[in-house]
């Protein structure tokens, strides 16, 4: 496929700057790819001013401004609308960077998912921190370019017109729904109502699809201050892909062994899995036997150990140790002690006080 790209901006002059600049020093095979700048009113003429005079080589640029405040949610909604009009798009937010290489993994992508049902979307992002943990993650490498992810992307990601549309369609009967429950982060259920990527999660999880995830990211977030941060923060930073061309190899869901649900768990686990603690603690566990990290109140049927990385490869090598434990949910039992700051430990190598309380003070004084 030949997608439009589409730049969503609104007021931050410099972030819009750098992602023009890194999207007009990727790699493209074709000459008439389709640019577009969409603008959110704001009381900032700069953006508009950096946008028309942008000199874009790769073929026509379009800037839209619009006349009235969108807001977050409905901008983007708008701009996935471009899929209608040019077959697919890749969405970017004026606060992420792409890598050379992004046009040609996502055009691959989108043509390896196009006759795939079970594939939301795209994702041009590689997540490496669990947002609502606030802890390291790592899909298991199973040899293929992609892994699968119950979780939309908003930090670069691509569409199909058929995976745009039947989003949008289900997210305009949703619209104003309650999202918890069934499958859901409470976190992501309780995002503001301003955030379109709670709805395309949810969508996710009911119509039983996933993201299609890069292995190396092919974008990344500075996440400047803006209108949901006051401050520039590095948590979400990951390494670009600056590799030569090459061609892409993508596993089909089903051949697969990196299929992650919206909690950041293996799907493929051969027991229901919360290593991070959270379904527990959303009450959102949905088997009778749960591998977990945590000290519950049940009986212990198998331990595994917490050595091998990613988490979920100590499972399935079963290495053995105490700190990942197999529940029987339906026999109640003596919870057994986990220590507290396990995962922490084992994410978190050569951590020593003296580490942490310089942590703690650059915190304190620069966040």
């Amino acid at each position: 496929m030949k997608p439009a790209i589409v730049i969503a901006a609104y007021n931050r002059v410099d972030s819009l700057k750098r992602i023009l600049v890194s999207v007009a020093e990727a790699s493209y095979d074709y000459d008439d790819i389709q640019l577009i700048i969409s603008i959110d009113n704001s009381d900032n003429p700069e953006v508009a001013r950096i946008a028309e005079k942008f000199n874009w080589k790769h073929g026509n640029k379009r800037v839209v401004r619009h006349a009235d405040r969108l807001g977050l949610k409905k901008h983007i909604l708008e701009c996935g609308n471009y899929t209608n009009e040019f077959g697919s798009i890749i969405m970017l937010e004026d606060d992420l960077y792409v890598s050379p290489e992004f046009y040609r993994f996502a055009s691959s992508a989108l043509d390896f998912s196009a006759m795939r049902d079970e594939i939301g979307g795209i994702s041009l992002y590689n997540h490496r921190f669990n947002v609502f943990a606030r802890l390291p993650f790592e899909p298991i490498d199973d040899g293929y370019d992609n892994w699968y992810f119950q979780f939309a992307s908003s930090w670069g990601q691509a569409w199909t017109a058929k995976q745009w549309d039947d989003f949008r369609d289900w997210q305009k009967e949703h619209d104003g729904d309650d999202l918890h429950g069934n499958g859901m982060p409470s976190d992501a259920a309780a995002w503001s109502e301003n955030s379109w990527l709670k709805y395309a999660i949810k969508y996710l999880i009911e119509t039983d699809r996933y993201f299609l995830y890069p292995r190396i990211s092919y974008t990344t977030n500075f996440a400047d201050a803006g209108e949901h941060a006051f401050h520039a923060v590095t948590d979400l930073q990951v390494p670009l892909s600056f590799g030569t061309t090459h061609t892409f190899h993508f596993s089909g869901l089903a051949d697969s062994r990196a299929v992650y649900d919206a909690y950041f768990e293996n799907a493929l686990m051969p027991y229901e899995s919360d290593l991070y603690g959270l379904k527990i603690r959303d009450h959102a566990v949905k088997m009778n036997y749960l591998l977990s990290t945590q000290s519950l109140p049940y009986h212990v049927m198998e331990h595994y150990g917490l050595v091998l990385r990613p988490m979920d490869a100590n499972i399935f090598l079963k290495i053995p140790g105490r700190e990942i434990r197999l529940y029987d949910l339906t026999r109640k039992s003596r919870a057994l002690r986990t220590e507290t700051g396990i995962l922490e430990d084992y994410f978190y190598p050569g951590m020593n006080r003296k580490k942490m309380m310089n942590l703690m003070k650059y915190r304190a004084f620069n966040r």
